[in-house]
C-alpha cells in the first residue's frame, strides 16, 4: 500500500487529524494505496510555510531560481521510467503514453520556464517631456495552484513551474483521483534541496482542502485547470476577495473535417483527436463535423479504426487504449451514452463498458464509441463527457460547418482539416475558440498562449502570459531634467 503524504515546509507529513482517502487502480478497480486528507491545519502549516519563505525567493534573481527548476528537470528525466510507471498506474492510461507525453512534457515545463525566470523583461516607454516609464513585474507572494486528473504531472508543473519560475510561492492541490507523481515531485523537491517553504503540496478533496485554499485570505492568486461547474464555484468565492484567477476550465471541441482534406491524416488526427487518453483531455475533439462530399466514406472508415482500439492492461507495451480514471467517472459516463440513446442517437461502435481478461476483469474502461443522428441541441452534443465518446454530423459549406462549430457554451479548442488555406484563414479567425489546429490536433508549443473563451474558462496559460498572471504590474514614472548644455 502506497502512503501518499503533504509536502510542508520542505518535509512529508500526514495529516495532524490521521484522515485518509483510498487510492484506487484504474485498470483492477482495487484500492493500492492511501492518501493524506489535508484539513485546516494543514492549510495553516503551508500558508505560514510559503509566507516565511518568500523575502528570500523573492529576492533570489531569476536565474538561479532557473537552476532550481534545471534540477527538478533533471531529477524527473532520470526517473522517467519510474514516474511513467506510476502515473500509468494511478490514472489508467497505456504505459506508452506516460513514457512518450505526459513525463517528458512535465520536464520540459519545468525547463521552459526555467529558461524564463532569466529573460523575463519589463516595458520602459520615454516620454518626449522628460520623463520615462517602466514597468515592474513583481511576485504576488503566496499562490495556490490547483491541477487536474487527467493529465497530473504534466499539468502540474504547468502550474507551479512558472509561478515559482515569477518568484512567487506555491501551494499546490493535485487531484485526489491521481496523486502519485506529485508526491514522488516532492521528493524529488528534497533531493535537489530546494529551499523550504517555497513549494508545498496538499492532498485531499476538492471540495475540501481544495475550497479552502481558494477562500485563504492570504493565498493572493489561484491557478486552476478542471471542469467548468467547479471553476463557477471557485470564481464565486474568489471574487469577493478580488484575487486574481486564472481558469482553464471545459471544452466541447469542434473537429471540422472538409472534402478537400488529406483524407489518412485527417482521419488518422480524428481518431487521435477523439481518443486519447481515452477522451480524457479538454482538448479532445469530441464533435466531428465532417463535409457531406465524404461524410459516408469518412464515418465508415473512422468506425472501423475505432472498433480496433481494443481497450487493455495499461501496464501492457502494446495497448494504446487503457482505463477511465474512476468507478464514479465510468458510471458518469455510461450514463451519458444511455441519455445519447434515450435522445436519439445511433450507436455506431462501443456504448458498454468492457472487461479484459486478467488483472483488469474489474477495472473501469468503456468501448471508443461513435454516436450518428443526434439533435443539434440535444444534451450530448452540446455538454461535455469528457470520455471515450465522440459524435458524428455532416454539414454542407463553409457556412453551415462555422454555425454548428460555434453553437455551444464552450470555446476551447477546434481542429480543421483542409487543403484551402484561404478557407484555414477564414474559419480561424470566426472561431470562437482559443486555440485552432489547422491539419493537426495537439501540437503544442510552450511559448504560446493556451485557453478558452466562453464556458472554457478566464485567462491564459503558457509562455509570458503564465508568467504575467503570476505577477503584479507597477508602473513606475521618473521625470528627469533635460542636458540642454
Amino acid at each position: 500500500m502506497e502512503t501518499i503524504r503533504h509536502y510542508i515546509n520542505g518535509e512529508l507529513r500526514t495529516s495532524r487529524e490521521d484522515a485518509w482517502l483510498d487510492n484506487f487502480e484504474p485498470a483492477t478497480g482495487q484500492v493500492y494505496g492511501r492518501i493524506a486528507d489535508a484539513g485546516r491545519a494543514e492549510l495553516e502549516d503551508a500558508v505560514a510555510a510559503a509566507e516565511a519563505a518568500f523575502p528570500a525567493w523573492r529576492r533570489t534573481p531569476g536565474p538561479e531560481r532557473g537552476r532550481w527548476l534545471y534540477r527538478l528537470a533533471e531529477l524527473v528525466e532520470r526517473d522517467l521510467e519510474k514516474l511513467a510507471a506510476a502515473e500509468s498506474r494511478d490514472t489508467g492510461k497505456p504505459i506508452s503514453v506516460a513514457r512518450s507525453l505526459d513525463i517528458p512534457r512535465a520536464a520540459a515545463n519545468l525547463r521552459f520556464f526555467a529558461g524564463a525566470a532569466g529573460h523575463f523583461a519589463s516595458e520602459s516607454h520615454l516620454m518626449e517631456d522628460g520623463a520615462i516609464n517602466w514597468t515592474l513585474r513583481e511576485p504576488h507572494g503566496v499562490v495556490g495552484c490547483i491541477s487536474p486528473w487527467n493529465l497530473p504531472l504534466y499539468l502540474f508543473t504547468w502550474k507551479i513551474a512558472p509561478a515559482l519560475a515569477a518568484g512567487n510561492c506555491v501551494i499546490g492541490k493535485p487531484s485526489e483521483v491521481t496523486p502519485v507523481t506529485a508526491c514522488h515531485l516532492a521528493e524529488l523537491c528534497i533531493e535537489a534541496g530546494l529551499p523550504q517553504g517555497v513549494l508545498n503540496i496538499l492532498h485531499g478533496r476538492g471540495a475540501g482542502i481544495g475550497a479552502e485554499l481558494v477562500a485563504h485570505p492570504k493565498v493572493r492568486a489561484i491557478s486552476f485547470t478542471g471542469g467548468t461547474a467547479t471553476g463557477a464555484e471557485i470564481a464565486r468565492s474568489a471574487a469577493p476577495m478580488f484575487k486574481k484567477l486564472s481558469l482553464e476550465l471545459g471544452g466541447k471541441n469542434p473537429n471540422i473535417v472538409f472534402d478537400d482534406c488529406d483524407f489518412d491524416k485527417a482521419l488518422e488526427g480524428s481518431l487521435k483527436a477523439a481518443f486519447a487518453n481515452q477522451g480524457q483531455i479538454c482538448l479532445c475533439g469530441s464533435r466531428l463535423l465532417v463535409q457531406r462530399g465524404i461524410y459516408d466514406r469518412f464515418r465508415d472508415a473512422f468506425v472501423e479504426r475505432a472498433r480496433e482500439l481494443q481497450p487493455g492492461d495499461p501496464m501492457e507495451e502494446a495497448t494504446r487504449q487503457g482505463a477511465v480514471v474512476s468507478a464514479a467517472h465510468h458510471e458518469k459516463v455510461l450514463s451519458c451514452i444511455q441519455r445519447a440513446r434515450e435522445e436519439g442517437g445511433e450507436i455506431l461502435c462501443g456504448g458498454e463498458a468492457v472487461q479484459p481478461k486478467g488483472r483488469c476483469a474489474r477495472g473501469w474502461f468503456i468501448a471508443p464509441t461513435v454516436i450518428e443522428g443526434l439533435p443539434r441541441d440535444c444534451h450530448t452534443v452540446r455538454e461535455e463527457i469528457f470520455g471515450p465518446v465522440v459524435t458524428l454530423a455532416p454539414f454542407e459549406d463553409e457556412a453551415e460547418a462555422l454555425t454548428i462549430a460555434n453553437e455551444v457554451d464552450y470555446g476551447l479548442a477546434a481542429s480543421l482539416w483542409t487543403a484551402d488555406i484561404s478557407r484555414a484563414h477564414r474559419m480561424s479567425r470566426e472561431l470562437e475558440t482559443g486555440l485552432v489546429w489547422v491539419n493537426t490536433w495537439m501540437l503544442r508549443d510552450l511559448r504560446v498562449p493556451m485557453g478558452g473563451m466562453k464556458h472554457s474558462g478566464v485567462g491564459r496559460e503558457g509562455g509570458f502570459e503564465a508568467m504575467r498572471f503570476f505577477t503584479e504590474a507597477k508602473n513606475v514614472c521618473i521625470r528627469f531634467e533635460e542636458n540642454e548644455g
